[in-house]
């Protein structure tokens, strides 16, 4: 296809996308606005204060509607994800070999429930123990009246970070498709990894070292052992078609060897 073809299909691939945006959008409004989810949100701080009865602050008349619009962009993208990652895939697997998209595949279903449960992790354990932590350093100088804007912006950050440091088995396993790592790689440098994720989770989750280890750094280590095997995965399918194409060049290169040695027929009926 030439190159602005190419561009082309982009601009309406990336359209598409928009729209689903858009659409998704819309649905998530009526969701926000009928079902709850601010409550939902607020519901970790309220358990964290002790106040089954707080209610968060807004400084100005338009934030409780554009409060529900963030919230209403936030499922948009989460309802249009799947539509999203069908619009790159239309885009990119004329350009993967076929082993590639075999590997690519089902690691966009596996990177999609890691993510769901990076963000359930974040919301039932460590969001709970992150709020309790910060509010032991209330003290009677300090009156705590929670903005909304800065609260609900803490807390969806916190649920995205966990979420996508959940996709780690997804990037070791399309690079280990691409060749770019190996299984041997990841193991020699495991000492390397951990240190990295105990720096990283140090960063997402404040809090005492048990916080660290148990919300954030024990669950990476995890995933990057997942990562390992899923690494192994794919370099022992790719060792097996790598014999297999042997198999089949050294059976082809015998029947070229036999039918040279072979006499023609025409010959040995003359002698």
């Amino acid at each position: 296809m030439p190159f602005l073809d190419h561009l082309e299909e982009l601009r309406w691939r990336v359209l598409w996308s928009l729209l689903a945006v858009i659409l998704g959008t819309i649905v998530g409004f009526v969701l926000v606005h009928y079902l709850g989810v601010l409550e939902l949100l607020v519901r970790p701080v309220r358990t964290a204060r002790g106040d089954p009865t707080l209610k968060l602050i807004y400084l100005s008349p338009a934030d409780p509607f554009f409060i529900t619009l963030r919230l209403a962009i936030y499922s948009g993208i989460i309802l249009a994800f799947p539509i999203i990652v069908y619009q790159i895939w239309a885009f990119l697997s004329p350009a993967l070999e076929k082993r590639e998209k075999r590997a690519i595949i089902p690691a966009l279903y596996l990177g999609m429930v890691l993510f769901c449960a990076g963000v359930a992790l974040a919301y039932f354990a460590a969001l709970p123990v992150t709020l309790e932590f910060f509010q032991g350093f209330m003290t009677e100088s300090l009156e705590g009246n929670l903005e909304i804007n800065q609260t609900l912006g803490f807390i969806v950050k916190l649920l995205l970070a966990f979420g996508v440091v959940f996709e780690l088995p997804i990037v070791i396993l399309i690079l280990s498709a691409l060749g770019l790592v190996t299984p041997q790689f990841l193991r020699e440098k495991r000492r390397h990894a951990v240190v990295l994720i105990t720096v990283l989770a140090s960063f997402i989750t404040p809090g005492d070292a048990i916080t660290l280890t148990i919300m954030m750094m024990l669950p990476l280590v995890l995933l990057y052992e997942l990562g390992i095997l899923l690494s192994v995965g794919i370099y022992r399918r790719r060792r097996a078609r790598e014999l297999e194409l042997e198999a089949e060049f050294e059976a082809s290169r015998r029947v070229d060897l036999e039918a040279r040695r072979e006499p023609p027929r025409e010959s040995v009926e003359r002698e």
